[in-house]
């Protein structure tokens, strides 16, 4: 039976009243893919717009989206992270590769706040690079890790 579902069918938001608090962490990562034209405009290895520093603007994204999950996740418990942190690097394959680490000590886990953290900083960069392209591909969001709560999982 999935979580949020009660006997019935009917959504619920799973009670973690009897769960102990633990720490965990959680690593998401999305892959965004720029076309030449977008690359071209690589400086330093960062991205201007203007709008200001692409990647930058990006991170402060999706460290702001990651801390509102509970709002825009129906269900989501509100979560009050210890940590958050994005990081974002251009692969040797022209890639945008973004990492969301999140971690709290709560009785619930935290891969929701990853998972929209890094997200939305994909969608951020899409959003600060379209005026160059709209050829621009947001390929993958995936967990890449998490840990604490009933099982950790690590992609391999």
């Amino acid at each position: 039976m999935l979580s949020h579902l009660d006997n019935q069918n009917n959504p619920v938001m799973v009670d973690v009243s009897e769960k102990q608090a633990t720490h965990r962490t959680a690593t998401a990562q999305s892959i965004v893919v720029l076309p030449a034209e977008v690359l071209a405009h690589l400086v330093d290895g960062e991205l201007q717009s203007k709008k200001g520093s692409v990647f930058q603007t990006a991170i402060i994204a999706g460290i702001m989206a990651a801390k509102k999950t509970g709002d825009l996740i129906p269900l989501c418990h509100p979560l009050g992270m210890d940590n958050c942190k994005v990081t974002i690097e251009l692969s040797p394959l022209n890639e945008v590769i973004i990492e969301c680490t999140a971690s709290i000590t709560a009785k619930t886990g935290i891969e929701m706040e990853a998972l929209v953290g890094a997200t939305i900083a994909a969608l951020t960069i899409y959003d600060m690079c379209k005026a160059l392209s709209h050829d621009i591909v947001i390929k993958e969001t995936k967990l890449i890790a998490k840990t604490g709560g009933k099982r950790d999982f690590k992609r391999s």
